[in-house]
This record gives structure tokens, C-alpha cells and sequence, in this order.
């Protein structure tokens, strides 16, 4: 059972077929988390913002990079407050912080991170980390350095851990149980990138990939009894 946790998840993972959210899912997702905090764990989640915009695809349209990689932010924190939102319908203490400036959210700032997760929040962690060109991988093993977790819960759609190759394109794909961040950075797997890789490997924070799309995978996941792929920041 891990004590203090940073859940990374997708903003694919809070959307549905129809539209950039999904009730259904962000009501799953609350319940689970309740869950979680009910049995003694405290919770940081991180939220991604594919699910309204990905800067590094407008980028690649002839965006400038700086404009869609704060769209991106942007995207982030509008995720954070509907999680916060219906967090709090399910009776949860929770709180949204930008590490960019909002009017009306929370500013990010550690010691009050650490003392509202001591006083029983969950809080979801929006804007990146403020600056273009690093991705919300790095946000989350930053949040995760920054207030001492025991792990990042990387919770991918449909994908249970690391493999050799895409076990989508190759039914032969090998899933590795274990890992250590050398290993990601040199074979190149790019499940986590490189940045957030290296910050985890120094810091000496452990990462789990799982498949969140099974039910009770997020709660098992915290206790640190999932199927999936470890990935050990150190000894």
C-alpha cells in the first residue's frame, strides 16, 4: 500500500466518443479515487489536456510552439476543474491548482500542496508546469519530487504496462514486468519521455503503467497489486 500517490491520466481518459468530457467516466474515475482516500492514501492527480487540444499537433500545423503548447496548459486546468468538480459531488475534499495563473484556481504552491494533502484533499494538479515544450510527463514526476510520493500511477487507456513493441501491431510483443528508468531510456520505449524518465530515475521515484480501463485496476493499482509494469526509479 503506497501512502502518497501522483495519478498521471490521460485527458482521453476523461473524455468520451461524443465530446471533450465525459460524466460517465469523470463519476467513475471520482468514485474510485474516493476510494482510494478512504483506505489511507493520499492522492495527487495530474491531468493531461488531449482531449481538448494537443499542442504539439497544432505545432506541427504551423502553430507557433509557445502559443499551442499553453493551449495546451489552458486544456489542462479546464480538465482539473471538472474533475474537481465532480469530485466534490461525491463527497470528496478536493482542490484544482494551475501552475499557471488563473483567476479563480488555486495557484500551485508546495507547502500548501502538502499541508491541504495532509488535511485529507485530493488535489489535481493542472497547467503542466508552466512552460512550453515539456509535456505533462514532466509535470507529474515534478508534483511527485516536489512532494515526496512513493509513485506515479501512469494509467493508460487499454494498455496494460511496457511491451517490446505494439502489441497492437504485433501479437508476439513481450510485456516486461520490471523495469528500471535506464532501461526505458536505453531501449527508447517511450512510454514516459525522457524528461520525467530522467527526473524519476534521480530522484529515485517509482512509476506503474496500467491498464485503467479495467474495472477496479485504479484501486488495485494503489495498493500496488495491479497487473501491469513497474518501472523502479531506483534502489
Amino acid at each position: 500500500m503506497y501512502k502518497r500517490i501522483i495519478l498521471k491520466l490521460s485527458g482521453e481518459a476523461l473524455s468520451g466518443k461524443g465530446g471533450s468530457l465525459d460524466q460517465e467516466k469523470l463519476t467513475s474515475l471520482a468514485k474510485q479515487i474516493k476510494q482510494i482516500q478512504e483506505m489511507g492514501v493520499q492522492v495527487g492527480v495530474v491531468t493531461g489536456g488531449g482531449n481538448f487540444v494537443r499542442g504539439r499537433m497544432l505545432s506541427k500545423l504551423g502553430m507557433d510552439r509557445n502559443s499551442s503548447d499553453f493551449m495546451g496548459m489552458l486544456g489542462t486546468v479546464m480538465n482539473a476543474l471538472a474533475l474537481q468538480s465532480v469530485l466534490r459531488n461525491e463527497g470528496v475534499k478536493a482542490l484544482a491548482m494551475s501552475a499557471i495563473g488563473v483567476d479563480g484556481v488555486t495557484r500551485f504552491e508546495r507547502d500548501i500542496a502538502i499541508d491541504r494533502l495532509e488535511s485529507g484533499y485530493v488535489l489535481v494538479f493542472g497547467g503542466g508546469i508552466a512552460n512550453p515544450y515539456f509535456s505533462t510527463d514532466s509535470g507529474a514526476a515534478l508534483r511527485a519530487c516536489q512532494l515526496h510520493a512513493d509513485v506515479i500511477l501512469i494509467a493508460k487507456n487499454g494498455v496494460d504496462g511496457v511491451y517490446d513493441s505494439d502489441p497492437a501491431l504485433n501479437p508476439n510483443a513481450k510485456r516486461y514486468s520490471e523495469l528500471s528508468f535506464d532501461d526505458i531510456l536505453d531501449m527508447n520505449l517511450g512510454v514516459i519521455d525522457a524528461t520525467a524518465a530522467g527526473l524519476c530515475r534521480e530522484n529515485k521515484i517509482d512509476a506503474l503503467i496500467f491498464n485503467m480501463n479495467e474495472e477496479g485496476n485504479l484501486v488495485k493499482a494503489a495498493e500496488g497489486t495491479v497487473y501491469g509494469t513497474i518501472i523502479h526509479g531506483g534502489e
